[in-house]
Formats: C-alpha cells, sequence, structure tokens
C-alpha cells in the first residue's frame, strides 16, 4: 500500500535513509541524519507542498519516494527531482518501481512537465528501472563526488511529461 508520508513515519524513512548513506553511492553524504534533521526535512516538505508517500507492506513502512522542485528558482517550477529509497530487507519487489509510478501521477496531477533523475553512474537497477519508465539520459557529470575512496560520476535521467496547459511566468 502507498500513502502520504506521516511524522510517525519518520523513524523508519531515516533508518532508510541512513542505511543509504552508509553503505551506498546512491547517497553523496558521509553522515548519517538525526532525527531532529529528518524532522526538519519532513516539515519543509509539508510547507513546500512537496508530496511524499511510503509504501507500507505487512504494517511497516518498506520505502518512501518525494519530490521537489529541482532548483530553487521561479523558473523551474515545473520540474522536480525525486528520491526513492526502499528499505534492504524489500530489495528487488518492485517496491521502487511502484514508488516511482505513484511519483509519475502525483506530477502528472501536480502539471508537472519534467521530472529529473540524478543517479551515481554505476546503479546499473536505477539506471534500468528508470529507463523501463521512459526516463532517457540526458548527461553524465564525472568526478562529481568522491565517497568510499574512489571518485563517482553522476548520471542525469528525464522524463517528459504533459506539463501545464498555459505555463505562466510567476
Amino acid at each position: 500500500m502507498i500513502r502520504p508520508m506521516t511524522i510517525d513515519d519518520l523513524e523508519v524513512v531515516n533508518e532508510i535513509y541512513n542505511d543509504a548513506i552508509l553503505n551506498t553511492t546512491a547517497l553523496y553524504k558521509y553522515s548519517p541524519e538525526t532525527m531532529e534533521q529528518r524532522v526538519e526535512w519532513f516539515n519543509t516538505k509539508v510547507r513546500n507542498n512537496d508530496p511524499s508517500f511510503v509504501y507500507v507492506e505487512d504494517g511497516k513502512v518498506a520505502g518512501f519516494a518525494t519530490y521537489s522542485q529541482f532548483r530553487p528558482y521561479p523558473a523551474y517550477k515545473y520540474t522536480v527531482e525525486h528520491s526513492v529509497y526502499v528499505h534492504k530487507d524489500h530489495y528487488r519487489k518492485g517496491i521502487g518501481t511502484k514508488l516511482m509510478k505513484h511519483l509519475i501521477a502525483e506530477a502528472e496531477s501536480r502539471e508537472v512537465k519534467t521530472m529529473i533523475a540524478c543517479i551515481d553512474a554505476s546503479n546499473e537497477g536505477s539506471i534500468v528501472s528508470h529507463q523501463k519508465l521512459g526516463f532517457y539520459y540526458t548527461g553524465m557529470i564525472k568526478n562529481a563526488g568522491y565517497k568510499f575512496g574512489r571518485w563517482l560520476d553522476i548520471v542525469f535521467y528525464q522524463l517528459d511529461l504533459k506539463g501545464p496547459e498555459n505555463p505562466v511566468e510567476l
């Protein structure tokens, strides 16, 4: 089941996020986040009206997804960058794809024009998952990060949506 994230979900959401920080190159961060940081993150999402969802399996959060405006300038208001994370005990169950499809539907309902994925270039699973959903390659930044004793490249993928019928410059 996919539902909106609540403050009660944040402990597991933070556990999932911190596991990604400590054990993967999905995030180019070094230190785990505190619950205080996660609550502030959530409150910012709520203030900005950014959609955030959790996937619940057997009554427990197994993954989460969200997006926010790509850059903090008005002309980017129709472009979003998303994040999807799945609990390590639930990999390869299709949860990430289900969350992505839900995010895409939400973006369409909000008249988003472009969804952006920034992916570690070595994360072939994420790249293939995005391609299956219609995302296409738009570029690479080599040596964008340094983690686990090596330089890391990022790739960008994008999904074009219908967007607003009458976009405005406000």
